[in-house]
């Protein structure tokens, strides 16, 4: 392999790496299973085998098997779950509300308040310590991975589904679809203020507020800066003040519903890293003021 070679490596929100490798000019033929294991960093031969069989692999836009042998100039795509991280994780047993469950995946509901991943500030009691207690004898939870099982996520004070795999083979097939958009995900929220139209389209690129890098920002879809972002809604129901709203997403960007939705003027109810958690809307009257912030309570 020669400098002139091209690997690109986009990590998104969910919990999958998207590769596209252009094959050098000089490159002799060779086994495509073969050839990633020496390209990607921590990826087994077998890991890229199974990626294959899933569809996960494709030359020049096609799916290829894994003895497809690579050509000068080819190119290649590849959907791989995040290769193994440096922390190591030590199962808790800490219980867990499990909806759904088979040999392949467990659907977790997710209760507000829980991290779902190690990070900083949160190395234990995470959603993954939880699973890889749940799921210890599983040839996946065995290797100490940050992120065993999972293919998306969701936000620490957001309650709700997750999807698992338990092998291999699922976590190839989950993340191929998370990434081709063929999941479908609601989302169910409560917003400051009455919005205009029952329903309705966000769209603008999310990406890191300069100023502070706790919050997203939202720029013009044809900007430079951030990831392009959609989000549709509808309203639910209309309590005066605030409104219930259900959200789809077409993509999945950090804080993407808080940050659009804060951009229109319709902060999440007590969103404490957005404003949310003032009086945003409403009467000055003292009882009106008890009452949000006992709500805020619960």
């Amino acid at each position: 392999m020669t400098t002139s070679e091209e690997i690109i490596s986009e990590e998104t929100q969910d919990l999958y790496e998207h590769f596209r490798i252009v094959v050098d000019k000089g490159q002799a033929l060779l086994r495509i299973d073969k050839y990633l294991t020496q390209r990607l960093e921590n990826t087994s031969r077998n890991k890229v085998q199974q990626a294959a069989e899933a569809d996960c692999i494709l030359v020049n836009d096609k799916p290829v098997s894994s003895n497809y042998r690579v050509k000068p100039c080819d190119v290649i795509s590849v959907v791989l779950p995040n290769p193994p991280r440096d922390t190591t994780i030590i199962p808790e047993n800490i219980p867990l509300n499990i909806e759904y469950e088979d040999d392949e995946l467990l659907v977790v509901n997710k209760p507000a308040g829980m991290v779902v991943h190690p990070g900083f500030n949160n190395y234990t009691g995470t959603l993954v310590h939880a699973l890889s207690w749940h799921l210890k004898d599983l040839p996946l939870f065995k290797t100490g991975e940050l992120r065993p099982g999972l293919v998306h996520r969701i936000d620490k004070d957001t309650s709700g589904l997750l999807v698992i795999a338990k092998t291999e083979h699922a976590m190839m097939h989950l993340a191929k679809q998370f990434f081709d958009h063929s999941t479908d995900r609601r989302y169910i929220a409560i917003v400051w203020g009455n919005l205009p139209d029952q329903e309705g389209t966000i769209t603008g690129n999310i990406g890191r507020n300069p100023k502070n890098r706790i919050q997203m920002s939202v720029f013009p879809p044809d900007s430079e800066e951030g990831k392009p972002a959609i989000t549709h809604y509808k309203v639910i129901e209309r309590l005066g003040y605030v409104n219930v709203i259900e959200c789809r997403l077409e993509t999945g960007r950090t804080h993407q519903i808080r940050a659009h939705f804060r951009h229109i003027g319709h902060t999440l109810f007590n969103d404490e890293v957005y404003g949310g958690n003032e009086i945003l809307k409403g009467t000055t009257f003292t009882k009106y003021k008890k009452f949000i912030l006992n709500c805020f309570k619960i």
